[in-house]
């Protein structure tokens, strides 16, 4: 067996023994170091990740957008967001479970995170769903699914984290992240049908608001929207870098939920304090995703591997044999896991292939999303779980296939037609 198996072998030990993956990566990537250079090399090359990553302007982009997500979370827009679906969909069979889909995709456009966005838009949309007996499995699907979205529209904390670790242009993902994202909603819009196509649900329906009424629901959402116009506006325009964008964005999302008085001095409190307990822990999972890279570079791992996915000439089987690795993963690990586990691996890799790295990273994320959604691990499923305990997992998954179904069409479309992901990017 090859060192660098070895270490794959205790990495995943550790992670299913539950020791956290910044830890797990740093101490399989500091011992494997270790094992081929001796100590105090190691120790200088781990003292050096360390601290030039931790000084490094770029990364003051990741609290910053953690900020403006637990802000936009504080200040009640997912409520406003659901509201407004529902004012225009009320009238459709399965307009709820529309509804949550498309408040889901729009609460991820300024919060960034798939956990944050499952875990409101559940306490929001499970009652009223319940309310109109809506089966269990389509309304927990509902939810789970749409919360994806969040790793994929801007702001994604992680595109930010791939944007690092591979030296890409972080504005140009974020803009590559948008069509694809809203393609992700109209599918998921689908697969509500499906659903209840399928499932022959037989589901309430509301008479049709007047359009005054429709559009006087859109004036809780004004604010989000301006916030993520302002943000990947002034991205798009070249007003400021993506690193200001996440400055502008805290700013006004702080703004916003003062002039909403939805927030007082303990709130905003217990908002820094959440933002720098996660800022930690993901700047430790991403230098220790870093430290396993020298690791990864160090034992050849990253030979051997392209070695496996370059078995043939052929681009398009290449990318499917990475993809087929990503799915594999995503049935053991969680989405940004197998990001930082697997970035300094493949991202070479694909760069040789000729792929361009801006589509890459927006291709990865969504499969990437698959494993939120995916048995046994799938996150959004636990997370719903823990928030509504009297649904079971069976029942969340059972719900779940037509979600699934129409991620992997979303999968061949960008495959198939990359300049949905580029052309924004080019324009920029």
């Amino acid at each position: 067996m090859a060192e660098w198996e070895i270490g794959l072998v205790v990495l995943f030990g550790m992670l299913f023994a539950g020791v956290p993956i910044g830890l797990a990566l740093t101490l399989v990537g500091t011992i494997g170091t270790v094992a081929i250079i001796g100590w105090a090399p190691s120790l200088a090359l781990l003292g050096q990740t360390f601290f030039d990553n931790s000084r490094a302007y770029a990364l003051s982009i990741l609290p910053l957008f953690l900020m403006m997500g637990n802000f936009v979370v504080q200040s009640g827009i997912a409520n406003d967001l659901y509201t407004a679906a529902y004012s225009w969909l009320r009238h459709r069979k399965g307009g709820l479970a529309m509804a949550t889909v498309i408040a889901c995709g729009g609460f991820s456009s300024v919060c960034g995170s798939s956990l944050a966005t499952a875990s409101t838009m559940t306490k929001i949309a499970m009652p009223s769903m319940r309310r109109f007996n809506y089966p269990d499995s389509l309304s927990t699907a509902s939810i789970a699914a749409g919360g994806t979205l969040g790793i994929l529209i801007p702001p994604s904390v992680i595109l930010v984290f791939y944007g690092i670790m591979t030296q890409q242009d972080i504005g140009k993902l974020f803009l590559a992240g948008i069509v694809p994202g809203l393609i992700g909603i109209a599918l998921y819009v689908v697969a509500v049908r499906i659903s209840i196509a399928t499932g022959k649900f037989d589901l309430p329906t509301e008479p049709k608001l007047p359009l005054a009424e429709r559009l006087y629901s859109l004036k809780g959402v004004i604010g989000a929207l301006c916030l993520f116009v302002f943000v990947m506006g002034g991205i798009y325009l070249g007003v400021f870098t993506p690193t200001e964008s996440a400055g502008m964005g805290a700013g006004g999302a702080f703004l916003l939920v003062i002039l909403q008085r939805r927030m007082n001095l303990s709130d905003l409190m217990r908002t820094l304090f959440d933002t720098a307990k996660t800022t930690a822990s993901m700047f430790l999972i991403l230098f220790g995703a870093l430290t396993f890279a020298n690791y990864v570079n160090l034992s050849g791992m990253g030979r051997d591997i392209q070695d496996l996915v370059t078995v043939t000439d052929n681009r398009l089987v290449a990318i499917l044999i990475i993809t087929a690795i990503y799915l594999a993963l995503g049935c053991v690990l969680e989405g940004l896991s197998m990001i930082t586990l697997t970035i300094p691996i493949f991202y070479p890799i694909v760069a040789g292939l000729g792929y361009d790295l801006i589509w890459f990273g927006v291709y990865v994320v969504i499969v990437t999303e698959l494993s939120y959604i995916t048995p046994p691990v799938g996150l959004n499923a636990f997370v719903l779980k823990s928030v509504v305990k009297d649904v079971s997992l069976g029942t969340i998954f059972r719900g779940l296939w037509a979600f699934l179904l129409v991620d992997v069409v979303r999968v061949a479309l960008i495959l198939a037609f990359p300049a949905l992901v580029l052309f924004l990017p080019r324009m920029m």
